[in-house]
C-alpha cells in the first residue's frame, strides 16, 4: 500500500492544531515553521495552509487561552474581594499545571518576544480580557494601570519559572505561589496603589 502525507479527513485540522500547539509551545513563533508542523500533524503543507492561511493566523487560532477569561473575571469579581488576588494567582497556577495549557503560555509568551501580533494576542487575552475586566469589576482606583501590574506579575512569572528555569521557582508548588504572589495581585488589584495603607 503506497504511504504518504494524509489527506483532509475529518480530523486533520484538530490534529494540525495540536501538532502546532505543540511546535510553537517548543520552539516559540520564529522557528516554527508551516512545514514544520505539517510534518508533526503528517499532513501536507497546503492543507495547513488550506485551513490556516498563514503562519500568523495558525498561531492566533491554535493559541487562544483555554479557559473563558471574561467569564472568569466576573466569577472572581463576585467573590470576596479580601482575597481575590489570591483566587486570581490560584485559578492561573492550577491551570498552569495542566500541561497542555502550559504549553499555550509558554508558547505564546515566546511568541510575544518577536511576533507584534503574538505580543498583541498575549496583551488582549491577560490584560483586556481577564485582568483589565477584573481590576474594572473590584471598582478602584486607576484600573488600566492596576491591570497592567497585574499581568507583569503573571507574564514574569511564566517567562521566569519555565522559559528562563529560575530554580528558585521550581520547586514552588501551587499553595506556595498561592501565599507569596498572592499578597502583591491583592495589592495590585484593590489597594492603595502608594503604599500609604487604608
Amino acid at each position: 500500500m503506497a504511504r504518504g502525507r494524509r489527506p483532509g479527513g475529518g480530523n486533520s485540522r484538530e490534529t494540525i492544531a495540536a501538532a502546532a500547539r505543540a511546535l510553537f509551545g517548543e520552539l516559540g513563533y520564529d522557528r516554527t515553521t508551516i512545514r514544520g508542523v505539517a510534518g508533526s500533524a503528517g499532513v501536507d503543507p497546503s492543507l495547513v495552509m488550506h485551513f490556516y492561511g498563514s503562519k500568523q493566523r495558525l498561531f492566533i487560532e491554535t493559541m487562544q487561552l483555554p479557559f473563558d477569561a471574561p467569564a472568569v473575571a466576573e466569577e472572581l469579581a463576585a467573590g470576596d474581594r479580601a482575597s481575590v488576588g489570591r483566587r486570581l494567582i490560584g485559578y492561573l497556577l492550577e491551570a498552569w499545571e495542566q500541561p497542555d495549557a502550559r504549553a499555550l503560555f509558554i508558547g505564546r509568551a515566546r511568541a510575544a518576544a518577536s511576533e507584534p501580533a503574538a505580543a498583541k494576542l498575549l496583551r488582549d487575552q491577560i490584560t483586556r480580557e481577564l485582568v483589565g475586566p477584573l481590576a474594572r469589576r473590584l471598582g478602584a482606583d486607576r484600573p488600566d494601570l492596576r491591570a497592567a501590574l497585574v499581568s507583569t506579575q503573571l507574564i514574569g512569572w511564566v517567562f521566569a519559572r519555565w522559559i528562563l528555569g529560575v530554580e528558585a521557582l521550581q520547586p514552588l508548588d501551587t499553595d506556595e505561589g498561592v501565599r507569596v504572589v498572592g499578597p502583591t495581585l491583592q495589592r495590585y488589584l484593590v489597594e492603595p496603589l502608594d503604599g500609604s495603607g487604608r
